[in-house]
């Protein structure tokens, strides 16, 4: 569904006119802010395919910080790797990444760890490489990464529509309160329920989400 059909499948649910645009009426509006708010919280859920991307950096020798251009601060690390030198990067905390930075002369070699280290002017989160790269490197990030905040209304949503949509109308229900209709725990019920069948069926296809290891 679109920014717009989701707005209008609401409205339907709620026995609302519909609109042509998502800024039509102070209430479209609305609605519009319920059907971001339902999209975030389904995004934070958990780690949907389809919000999957890859960032990759090209190092530059002696340069050892670097943007994830996009990719700003709220995402998920599923796999960071040197295609280059063919090693998996380790994530290591901030301190030992500072420490192997100021102490003593940092290293120029092969870059094999990374930290993440502050945000750019655009509010991109930074990465930091250890060793410092000694030439040219190429560095993929895979990423899940939320869609952006919905405004055109012909934006079409990435996460499953059916789950915003259900959340939105149950948030729009607390909002106007009870009208004869399903209550708004009613309605947030069956999204949870419907939230959980649709993570167990993505989660079958990926086993690393079917692994739980004790720490």
């Amino acid at each position: 569904m679109t920014y717009l059909e989701l707005v209008n499948d609401v409205l339907v649910r709620l026995r609302e006119t519909t609109v042509s645009t998502v800024t039509q009426t102070s209430y479209s509006s609305l609605i519009g802010k319920f059907v971001n708010d339902a999209k975030r919280q389904v995004e934070d859920a958990f780690a949907w395919n389809v919000l999957g991307t890859t960032v990759t950096l090209s190092t530059t020798s002696s340069t050892y910080s670097y943007a994830l251009t996009g990719v700003g601060q709220k995402f998920q690390v599923l796999d960071v790797l040197n295609v280059t030198s063919n090693l998996r990067m380790k994530n290591i905390d901030f301190a030992t990444m500072n420490r192997y930075q100021n102490f003593s002369t940092p290293v120029n070699g092969i870059p094999a760890y990374y930290a993440f280290d502050g945000v750019d002017g655009n509010y991109d989160t930074k990465v930091t490489l250890y060793p410092r790269p000694d030439g040219v490197y190429s560095i993929p990030f895979s990423l899940t990464v939320p869609q952006s905040t919905l405004s055109s209304d012909s934006t079409v949503i990435k996460v499953p529509d059916t789950l915003v949509s259900q959340n939105a109308y149950s948030r729009a229900l607390v909002e106007r309160g009870e009208d004869g209709g399903l209550s708004s725990s009613e309605a947030y019920a069956l999204y949870k329920t419907m939230l959980s069948d649709y993570i167990a069926l993505e989660g079958t296809r990926y086993p690393e989400n079917q692994e739980f290891l004790a720490v």
